[in-house]
């Protein structure tokens, strides 16, 4: 039986990390956040030196690579040997989306996340609410307009400049756009985050969690 599978997806800059560890904590369950896992194995071949074109290349990787769950409140998905400086590098950054793109790297990955989510998780990642876990729990997608997106992601990183933010978000969203189009699951909730704040979406979110019907609840 899996238990409690909420899946959230959306933009980037939309507030899916901030919401989905918020509403891991608040449950008692883990953060999983499904991009970590392409960025590790982005990382792992850029030590390798495995061209990011090079499927076949790319699921050898991932083989040696593991991935754990750890922490409290909540605890969530690591990276074994990766550190995060690592995984948000620039370099990572600008390769995640190629590797991500590949089927068989994506197939590969969709087996290892249905195994760490399957005792329960809030899961973040565009392909967990169609493919994943096409029968979670709760299914929420998360939308905010453009300067939203920007003024957040610029706050994360203090200092940036907002052209710049705004034109790498603009980059990252072509990008994944040739990967997976972001769009809502037909079941999935949206939530808009522009002019919400973090304690006012995770609000939200938990109202949303709340009325649902969960099958280890019944």
């Amino acid at each position: 039986m899996i238990r409690r599978v909420i899946a959230i997806d959306g933009a980037a800059g939309s507030g899916k990390s901030t919401l989905a560890r918020g509403l891991a904590r608040a449950l008692g369950v883990p953060y999983i956040n499904t991009g970590l896992m392409y960025r590790g194995l982005t990382a792992a071949a850029i030590r390798r030196g495995v061209d990011q074109e090079d499927a076949g290349g790319l699921v050898s990787v991932l083989e040696d690579l593991r991935f754990s769950i750890s922490g409290e409140q909540p605890p969530e998905l690591k990276v074994e040997g990766y550190a995060e400086d690592e995984l948000k590098s620039g370099s990572v950054e600008t390769g995640v989306s190629t590797v991500a793109r590949h089927p068989v790297v994506r197939e590969r990955m969709r087996v290892l996340q249905r195994g760490l989510g399957m005792a329960g998780a809030v899961m973040e990642g565009r392909d967990i609410a169609t493919v994943v876990f096409p029968d979670a729990s709760v299914k929420l997608f998360l939308e905010a307009d453009p300067a939203a997106r920007t003024q957040r992601r610029a706050r994360e990183r203090a200092g940036a400049d907002p052209d710049e933010v705004a034109e790498a978000l603009r980059r990252r969203d072509a990008r994944d756009a040739r990967t997976n189009p972001l769009e809502a699951a037909p079941d999935a909730i949206v939530i808009d985050t522009g002019a919400l704040d973090a304690a006012a979406a995770l609000a939200e979110a938990l109202r949303i969690v709340d009325a649902a019907r969960f099958e280890d609840d019944a």
